[in-house]
């Protein structure tokens, strides 16, 4: 009888800032701050030993399952193809990062290490479920969810096929006026705002909706705009404030600004635009398929 293969899982890890300013770079302005028990680093230590003890479980749960653990590292390194699964340890952050390195038909597991400390809603595990959910995990058993990405073209060459949450196009100054075309099927229009969130339902419960954004069920395949703070003359107001993008469909955005930016997810992946650059938004082909999100959490 031939042997059975072992499964192949890459697990991501989150770098804490307990571990990146204490423990590796010895950052003196934090360790005075914590030896004072200064509040704005009051969860900083619990949080790390949260986040390395539950780290520790993934690890003996990978074992104890007999998997092969064929790549360990942090949430910007380039995940190994042909893997069974991608397991993330940290909390949403982390899953938003390492989804960047992953296409289609990879499932990825995010587990919350420190719960207490950070938002986990596409995790399907917390400390002491971590055995029992990877299990599911590698047997095929827990829920699947679709999520659909974004895909971000300037001048028509692409910036990134995988924007899971949201692009923001502004200013490069958040004191500025960001201006604008914004076009959408057969119409148009020119607008002053503070900048336009763009994003797939996976970001719809974050800057969306706190822009006025509708939540947007998590496995639509839709696309939302909404003007951050629109500044249109006394009485007026825009046509386009905000809407949905069909499969299929693109939203297209002229800069009307010298100095503007695209933000993809994050402050950390961000393109300049200047005036006359076109930015054309869709649907991507690429979707990401997470595993163990909660039934309430994907309607």
């Amino acid at each position: 009888m031939a042997r059975r293969r072992k499964p192949r899982v890459a697990v991501v890890v989150k770098r804490t800032s307990y571990r990146k300013f204490i423990l590796e770079v010895h950052d003196p302005l934090i360790a005075r701050l914590l030896r004072r028990r200064d509040p704005t680093v009051g969860r900083l230590k619990q949080s790390h030993e949260d986040h390395e003890s539950t780290t520790r479980e993934v690890e003996d749960a990978l074992d104890e399952l007999g998997a092969e653990i064929v790549f360990r590292g942090g949430p910007r390194a380039r995940v190994p193809p042909r893997v069974d699964l991608v397991i993330t340890v940290g909390g949403d952050g982390t899953l938003l990062a390492a989804s960047h390195m992953l296409g289609d038909g990879i499932p990825l597991l995010g587990i919350n290490s420190a719960p207490g400390h950070s938002v986990g809603f596409f995790c399907g595990a917390t400390k002491g479920t971590v055995k029992k959910t990877i299990e599911r995990a590698l047997a095929g058993d827990l829920s699947t969810t679709e999520l659909t990405r974004m895909r971000v073209e300037l001048n028509g060459k692409v910036l990134h096929a995988r924007v899971l949450n949201e692009a923001l196009f502004c200013h490069s100054s958040p004191a500025a006026t960001s201006r604008y075309i914004l076009g959408l099927r057969s119409g148009q229009e020119e607008q002053r705002s503070s900048g336009l969130w763009v994003g797939p339902a996976a970001g719809s419960t974050a800057a969306q909706r706190s822009a006025g954004g509708k939540v947007l069920p998590l496995e639509s395949e839709r696309i939302q705009y909404v003007v951050r703070e629109p500044y249109t003359p006394a009485g007026g107001r825009f046509r386009y404030a905000r809407g949905l993008v069909e499969p299929g469909e693109e939203l297209v955005l002229r800069s009307k600004m010298r100095e503007a930016k695209v933000f993809l997810d994050g402050h950390r992946i961000v393109h300049s635009v200047t005036m006359g650059d076109v930015l054309t938004m869709r649907r991507s082909d690429e979707s990401l398929t997470v595993l163990g999100i909660a039934r309430k959490r994907r309607v």
